[in-house]
């Protein structure tokens, strides 16, 4: 089976570099950029399977992103990164057409599990299987 191909989407380095670690430590191929506008011009240039976006990130927010994303490559499945006790974030974002939302914090296991979901999803949708 290919690696899956994970983009994460948020302005903490220091959460950026932690993620990046233990996903590749768990046979992800990852990237990472700080922002939306990087994450669009990433996508134009890398096919990638999952993006994990933060909601809250100055400039293009995690919502405008996710629009963007949906509309320039639907086939990309989007998890929502929220906090700050904002569920209505997460609901938003699926109405939006992302795949799930995580709160934070969150067990790096459970991330691990919701992103292996939505990589199957997209690809029984691209197969014309759901």
């Amino acid at each position: 089976m290919d690696r899956i191909k994970v983009l994460v989407v948020d302005d903490e380095s220091d959460f950026i570099d932690l993620f990046v670690k233990r996903f590749q430590m768990r046979n992800l191929e990852v990237a990472a950029v700080g922002g939306g506008p990087q994450a669009l011009e990433y996508l134009r240039e890398h096919e990638m399977d999952v993006v994990v976006l933060d909601v809250r990130m100055p400039g293009m927010d995690g919502m405008e992103t996710l629009r963007e994303i949906k509309k320039r490559h639907p086939e990309v499945e989007v998890i929502m990164l929220t906090g700050h006790g904002s569920v209505q974030s997460g609901i938003e974002g699926m109405n939006n057409g992302a795949y799930d939302y995580v709160m934070k914090p969150f067990k790096i296991d459970d991330l691990l599990e919701r992103i292996r979901r939505a990589h199957e999803h997209g690809r029984l949708n691209r197969e014309g299987r759901v």
